[in-house]
């Protein structure tokens, strides 16, 4: 299921810009990112576990037929969207141990309705999907990074394009239009393109913002990693729908 709330929480922390030595600054800065990165990639090992686990039971095995053809389909797709919220809400009183178990727990979430995927599309499909994604993945959050221009324009632009893309989605669960999947999945791959060179510099720049706080920084580290793990996963999704062949 693709999760278009990933921007629930775009913005924490208003705190007074840390006052201290480039090489703090720099060094803090990149212990912060890699936590960040760290965070995400944890956090989709595990999705990636679950959805194998899923997959090795089979089409036609009774996890994958409780889970994918009873009325707990629902649960599943909806879950993921539930943690998100409550992510967002709750992200100033939850404490940094309870943020990042709650994450991991959106992650094993995620993985299972990842895992309908496996079921759907063939292996190899799904393994050339995800190394464009990780190569395009890295490339985009590289240059928000590294790049001076900045990308705070591009924001309430790519968060209008998410709103109309939920819109047409939910249009064609009704429509079943072939033609609007195929748009929706080109748009939605641009718009998640965008957001994540756009998030990379966006948590770049706050670091400044919250680096004197160093329990809001470790629990903002967990907030970027969602963000960035959404964008990472609706990019596969719609890599795969436009690519993957199907069993």
């Amino acid at each position: 299921m693709s999760d278009f709330d990933r921007n629930a929480a775009a913005r924490w922390g208003t705190g007074v810009a840390r006052a201290g030595t480039r090489t703090d600054i720099d060094q803090g800065l990149r212990s912060y990112m890699l936590g960040i990165y760290n965070h995400m990639t944890l956090a989709l090992a595990i999705s990636a576990l679950v959805a194998t686990g899923i997959v090795m039971t089979g089409r036609n095995g009774a996890l994958a037929q409780l889970l994918y053809t009873s009325p707990l389909r629902w649960v599943i797709m909806l879950a993921p969207l539930a943690f998100v919220f409550m992510l967002s809400w709750r992200f100033e009183k939850m404490s940094y141990t309870s943020l990042l178990v709650t994450f991991w727990a959106f992650a094993a979430t995620m993985g299972l309705s990842l895992g309908a995927i496996g079921l759907v599309f063939k292996l190899g499909s799904i393994a050339q999907a995800l190394f464009v994604t990780t190569v395009a993945f890295g490339g985009l959050s590289i240059y928000g990074y590294t790049t001076k221009r900045s990308l705070s324009g591009m924001g309430s632009f790519l968060v209008m394009g998410l709103i109309g893309l939920i819109v047409a989605s939910i249009v064609n669960i009704f429509l079943g239009s072939s033609v609007l999947a195929f748009a929706v999945s080109v748009i939605g791959l641009l718009i998640f393109a965008g957001l994540t060179a756009w998030d990379t510099q966006r948590l770049k720049e706050e670091y400044d913002y919250i680096s004197q706080d160093g329990e809001m920084v470790k629990k903002s580290s967990v907030m970027g990693a969602l963000s960035l793990y959404l964008n990472f996963i609706n990019m596969f999704q719609f890599i795969l729908s436009l690519t993957g062949s199907r069993e």
